[in-house]
């Protein structure tokens, strides 16, 4: 039986890279140095591929490599850069890693919450300032008794609101699907937008969440709230959270994406007071992203293997290259 052939186009864990290579023949090769050519004529003669969620997999790419590939195994839970109803049409499966990075988002979550509520960055800036003993800095904000508001309440939403209810908060959720019972309260996008003192953006990148949290949904929220957003940087219009930052629609904001990535140096937000951007490192922990690389090769090998992976964004007969 031909061995299956792998295209890895990120860094990897050493003990990862060795179970891809006696699963398989694999290629390494670094997106950000080859050129859109030699990227797509790689993609094109292997059989599968793993790749940070981040990776653009473009239409014309996945339909010129169809006739070999049959595996886009994403490193991350997101799969927006891939065109997935294409992919299923040309027999390529779409893998994610869901659940292993719960719990490193939601703890970003929570020292977001907490650095906005007590003025981490301003008070910081204070002392380093040379303020401290000549002027007084201003009181913050406890979170024990605030409301926090989860658009969204799938895996990640659901790690905050346990993280937040034991800080003693409030916590209301709005999701499209009905939330199971718990501590939490479901309640229309509207009302949690009105009462939430932060609200928390946890939906996946599509047509209908783009620009979800726009002019209408930041004039809805009180003057006195706190967005934060973990999720994809274009559910957020950029335009319009600068206007509300500016015009005090909001007090501020946390980010750990932007639209774009990253924001252009002279962005007016990189220097708004009260507003706090993190460089996409939600996933950014040791342990977390040895775990993701692990499952992605996982669902690699599994998927080009014949068999049926841990996670599966879509279903398709494979065709395996091989006559596997």
């Amino acid at each position: 039986m031909k061995r299956p052939s792998m295209l890895i186009a990120m860094p990897l864990a050493q003990t990862t890279m060795k179970r891809l290579a006696e699963a398989g023949d694999v290629t390494v090769i670094d997106p950000g140095e080859a050129g859109e050519d030699e990227f797509q004529s790689a993609l094109a003669s292997h059989d599968g591929i793993l790749c940070s969620a981040m990776q653009r997999i473009p239409d014309g790419c996945l339909e010129r490599a169809s006739d070999r590939l049959r595996v886009v195994s994403n490193f991350g839970v997101g799969y927006d850069n891939v065109n997935v109803a294409l992919a299923t049409r040309c027999g390529v499966r779409v893998c994610n890693t869901p659940g292993i990075l719960s719990d490193a988002v939601a703890e970003l979550v929570m020292l977001f919450i907490l650095a906005l509520a007590r003025r981490l960055d301003d008070a910081s800036g204070f002392v380093r300032g040379g303020h401290w003993g000549t002027e007084s800095f201003p009181l913050a904000h406890d979170i024990s008794g605030k409301t926090l508001g989860l658009v969204g309440f799938g895996r990640i939403g659901r790690a905050v609101a346990e993280r937040a209810l034991a800080f003693d908060m409030r916590v209301m959720a709005s999701d499209v699907r009905d939330i199971t019972e718990g501590p939490w309260e479901q309640v229309p996008f509207e009302t949690l937008l009105a009462e939430a003192d932060f609200v928390s953006v946890h939906v996946n990148l599509s047509q209908a969440t783009r620009g979800l949290i726009g002019v209408e949904s930041l004039g809805r929220m009180k003057r006195s709230a706190f967005l934060i957003n973990t999720s994809r940087g274009p559910v957020v219009d950029t335009t319009a959270l600068r206007q509300a930052l500016v015009s005090g629609a909001i007090a501020g904001a946390a980010l750990d994406v932007t639209d774009p990535e990253p924001p252009a140096p002279e962005d007016p937000l990189l220097s708004m007071p009260r507003v706090i951007i993190t460089p996409h490192v939600g996933t950014g922990t040791v342990e977390t992203r040895e775990k993701m690389g692990d499952m992605a090769a996982t669902n690699l090998i599994e998927s080009l293997a014949g068999r049926q992976p841990p996670a599966v964004v879509n279903e398709v007969d494979l065709q395996l290259a091989g006559g596997t």
